[in-house]
């Protein structure tokens, strides 16, 4: 994304100066000016699911190339764990875009909610996935890619659930920090491993990390936790026990806003309030000033943020932060005013010499609830349109995004969701997802898969069968009929004539379907007998497809009447062949051989000497005749000759 700012598409000529027409440099249609090493230019050339990047070494006699790179979009639609996301999270899209839209919005609410947390789920399946082989492989390149990926996916699955509690489900005051607390918890994983190391440890109360756990807990409100292992350093110090002890009850009365109580926020905030001017008084009265962790723990219950900041490594980052302060200073925050805290809590924290990076923008953009900016970074700092597309999806359908329509024909969610089913279609098979994509887009869907369904690589029948149905189930007419063609030629260039026949008939191909009904009548002059019966025998009115299928179809069926020696209903059917005109020329001295051992038998020549049916034979015959005759008889004699030979 940060190059497409200076990608650019020019005639090369006019950047060489160069007057050759010869020259290399025209050859190249995309350029990217002065960005390789010394300022070199690089081309650049995009294929169906790569872009082709070189680095030029620019002279006036002509270009060399010392470096050629391939670039692949799109890179981890090939991981085989991602693959599991990407097929999960379409059965997720399929079931989003099914919610009626006429539905109540406090119906559908909870419903948004579930898909969101189902999008979440596999998000961490994969990860966890991701995470059991990297530490099983012994290749420290493939280590690098999935830890690179599971950095990814954790970022990933972190912005969502923000965007989950802030848009999607939309906690007013009161709930909105219970639900920025799970979310905190969920993402500062490493406290619990702490535990479990201070736990199993031989003397937990003097392990160098029991005040770190103690404090985390705290700072992530799990006071209940807190207190538990705090009475374990209480035990071991009678003495010390009544400053234990209050910091105990201090604790235990911390009020926890309760959704499904009769309390209202008003009365809540009250509680809360006299609770935080408990803790102050004790500590300016520096009830806990014998123990300095106790009085850390009291300065933190009071909303002190220098001493909160003073544990920057147990935080981790500025939103853990954002929420611990929130938690002891304004438990009631309203989501409006969440910007100004996310600010101001990214300034204290963070280095004032260093920039934001791109994962703190998108949380502080999400904090000030823009949409559009969370969206964008998310677009320019990801390495695909996975995420972006069906979060833009999931907010769409929440009606979030209706002011947020784009200039060029189609809005951001469509766009989105186009963009990331165009990547799926450079894959071989992970294509059959995008087309549910493309469905659900109305305004380009259509047109994007039509245009990409024809980039198929058509490898085997099998395949050609899965995009032809595709296509039929969505009418699409004119790509029907050209996978049709191009598997009727290559069946024909197999010499596999059922096979050809049957694909141009699917085509409604008059013309293909006539060169290979002559390839069957010429195969059978030449061995006797016809290849593929079990298709000619079926093909119904197909064989309307053109007047060659229809013989063909016809004059199978003359041989079948034969074999039941069905031979009246054989000889009419000769007859009517003979009349139609619809015999190859080269196949009518075939089709007279054929009536010789009709005339044999009785009921046939009765038939045949009736005076209607006449006719056509000695036509035929002589026409016949004439037209392969090499004799110096005049015509004249030749007909009279003729004639008498068959009577």
């Amino acid at each position: 994304h940060n190059m497409a700012s200076v990608l650019h598409s020019t005639v090369s000529a006019s950047i060489c100066g160069c007057s050759n027409e010869q020259c290399l440099w025209t050859t190249i249609c995309h350029l990217i000016p002065g960005v390789g090493l010394k300022q070199k230019h690089v081309g650049f050339e995009w294929g169906p699911g790569d872009i082709l990047v070189y680095e030029t070494n620019f002279k006036l006699q002509g270009p060399g190339f010392p470096f050629v790179h391939v670039v692949r979009k799109d890179e981890d639609i090939y991981s085989p764990i991602l693959r599991k996301l990407f097929n999960e999270s379409h059965h997720i899209f399929v079931g989003l875009q099914n919610i009626k839209d006429d539905m109540p919005s406090k119906n559908k609410k909870p419903q948004f909610v579930s898909v969101s947390k189902n999008y979440r789920s596999v998000i961490r399946a994969c990860m966890e996935e991701l995470q059991q082989v990297a530490v099983s492989t012994q290749d420290t390149s493939l280590v690098a890619q999935y830890s690179n990926q599971v950095s990814i996916l954790l970022a990933i699955e972190l912005i969502w659930n923000l965007c989950e509690v802030l848009f999607i489900d939309a906690a007013p005051a009161g709930i909105l920090l219970l639900h920025l607390l799970d979310w905190v918890r969920l993402h500062k994983a490493d406290v619990d491993e702490k535990v479990r190391e201070v736990l199993q440890s031989e003397s937990p109360t003097h392990h160098h990390a029991y005040w770190e756990v103690v404090i985390s807990f705290v700072l992530q409100g799990r006071m209940d936790e807190a207190r538990q292992i705090l009475m374990k350093q209480a035990n071991l110090q009678p003495a010390s026990r009544p400053i234990y002890q209050l910091m105990d009850s201090l604790l235990q009365k911390m009020p926890i806003f309760n959704p499904g109580s009769t309390q209202t926020l008003t009365e809540f905030d009250v509680k809360w309030r006299h609770w935080h001017e408990e803790c102050d008084r004790y500590l300016q009265d520096n009830s806990f000033a014998s123990n300095r962790h106790l009085e850390t723990i009291c300065k933190i219950l009071v909303g002190d943020e220098d001493t909160m900041l003073e544990h920057k490594e147990l935080l981790g980052t500025w939103y853990h932060f954002l929420v611990s302060r929130l938690l002891f200073f304004h438990p009631t925050v309203k989501p409006s005013e969440l910007h100004y805290y996310a600010q101001s809590s990214m300034d204290m924290f963070l280095d004032s010499r260093s920039a934001p990076e791109p994962l703190d923008s998108i949380l502080l953009a999400a904090f000030e609830f823009d949409l559009h900016q969370v969206i964008k970074d998310c677009s320019i700092a990801l390495n695909n349109w996975w995420f972006v597309a069906h979060l833009t999806d999931l907010l769409d359908h929440c009606k979030l995004l209706q002011s947020h329509n784009l200039h060029f024909g189609s809005n951001l969610r469509e766009f989105l969701v186009l963009e990331y089913a165009s990547g799926l279609f450079s894959h071989h098979s992970l294509w059959q997802l995008a087309v549910d994509y493309f469905d659900h887009c109305p305004e380009f869907g259509r047109v994007y898969l039509e245009l990409q369904i024809e980039r198929v690589p058509l490898e085997t029948e099998r395949k050609a069968l899965k995009v032809l149905r595709i296509c039929e189930q969505r009418q699409m007419n004119e790509q029907v009929r050209s996978i049709c063609k191009i598997m009727a030629k290559r069946a024909l260039s197999n010499n596999r004539l059922g096979s050809a026949l049957s694909w141009s008939i699917r085509a409604k191909d008059a013309a293909f379907a006539t060169l290979i009904s002559e390839r069957f009548l010429q195969d059978y002059c030449t061995r006797g007998s016809f290849s593929d019966l079990d298709l000619i025998d079926n093909l119904g009115p197909a064989m309307l497809l053109s007047d060659r299928l229809t013989f063909l179809g016809k004059y199978r069926e003359f041989h079948r009447l034969y074999g039941e020696m069905r031979f009246t209903e054989a000889a009419k059917l000769l007859l009517s062949l003979m009349t139609a005109k619809i015999a190859p020329r080269s196949f009518w001295m075939t089709l007279l051989t054929d009536a010789l051992p009709l005339l044999e038998q009785k009921e046939v020549n009765t038939y045949v000497h009736n005076a209607e049916l006449q006719r056509p034979i000695y036509n035929l015959l002589i026409n016949n005749h004439f037209k392969s005759a090499r004799t110096t008889r005049s015509n004249r004699h030749g007909k009279h000759e003729l004639i008498r030979d068959l009577e």
